[in-house]
């Protein structure tokens, strides 16, 4: 499978895929991407990988045209014989690192696209740019730039749900597109009249993000609110400490958010595995920071300690953190 990544993060994924495995193999690698052999259950456990191409193929070519025409006939081979009557995704990408590759990569798609017009009209208007939403297999096609004029091409993948989200300019801080992401991940959001508490909210990027949706938020931190987060009528800020603040015995929110800068087992000992033990809550999105700690090696532990259904996602929106999400 040919996985796709954040780049810079190559070293770690490849890593990570050798620890699901049960193989350490030498991946064909590049920035943003590897492929590897290794046969990988379940796909959904994975962490840093974004997307993953399934059996790709590689198709060169010296010119768009060329790109452009092979990429078809090997699309026409691969749905002969094949009803194709709903929408299907179509995923153009490649590594942003080598300056002028999405040009290339959009005029070779422009090409495909009046290629396919001409050969199969009726599939061509079914076709919807992008991977689609949420996680999970798909089936499309999905063409992954390595360079200008080699490319991988499958009809299946799997997505883990990661993508880029639209700015808010009210919101106080970049981590609310961290958390927007994270509802993608999940497939649910806070609606309206649910209850959040937001642990560590200061600039208060998640409170907004909650409260925008009409839930009322908790906000706890020493700190001050910012942006929309500051004065909204659906966001109590109570400056306390995040690891000191607990619920009363009997009560319960519907979410919990943590996005706090601490040493990753210190949030996970002392503030998650409570609020999961005790049920205080019934979804959660928490961020863990990995950069002082080996980040396959916290995967280890926390894989077989997490509620079932937790999904540990290397966010577009992450840095050196893992995103938790799941619901009790």
């Amino acid at each position: 499978m040919l996985f796709v990544c954040q780049s810079g993060y190559e070293t770690l994924a490849r890593t990570e895929l050798d620890w699901r495995s049960g193989n350490s193999l030498s991946p064909y690698s590049g920035p943003g991407w590897l492929l590897h052999s290794g046969r990988v259950e379940p796909l959904d456990a994975l962490a840093f990988p974004h997307l993953a191409l399934q059996d790709p193929a590689e198709i060169t070519g010296d010119s768009v045209n060329a790109l452009a025409s092979r990429i078809l006939d090997w699309f026409l081979a691969a749905v002969k014989g094949q009803a194709i009557s709903e929408a299907w995704p179509v995923w153009w990408e490649g590594p942003a690192e080598l300056n002028g590759l999405g040009r290339r990569i959009s005029a070779v798609q422009a090409a495909f696209e009046e290629l396919l017009r001409k050969r199969m009209s009726r599939v061509a208007k079914l076709a919807q740019p992008g991977a689609g939403q949420g996680r999970g297999a798909a089936r499309g096609l999905f063409v992954w730039f390595a360079d200008f004029k080699r490319a991988f091409v499958a009809r299946d993948a799997w997505r883990g749900g990661q993508r880029r989200m639209a700015d808010d300019s009210l919101a106080p801080s970049r981590s609310y597109l961290k958390v927007e992401e994270a509802y993608q991940i999940l497939g649910r959001s806070p609606g309206a009249n649910e209850t959040v508490v937001d642990l560590g909210a200061a600039p208060g990027g998640w409170s907004y993000s909650a409260a925008r949706r009409g839930a009322r938020v908790l906000a706890i931190d020493n700190g001050p609110l910012k942006g929309g987060a500051a004065d909204h009528p659906l966001i109590e800020h109570r400056r306390e400490d995040a690891f000191k603040f607990a619920l009363l015995k009997g009560q319960a929110i519907d979410w919990l958010f943590c996005d706090l800068v601490e040493e990753p087992h210190h949030v996970w000992s002392h503030l998650l595995k409570p609020w999961v033990e005790r049920r205080w809550c019934r979804h959660f999105i928490v961020n863990l920071k990995f950069g002082r700690v080996d980040p396959v090696g916290l995967l280890k532990e926390l894989a077989p300690a997490l509620p079932p259904g937790t999904l540990i996602r290397h966010l577009y929106h992450d840095r050196e953190e893992f995103t938790l999400t799941g619901s009790l």
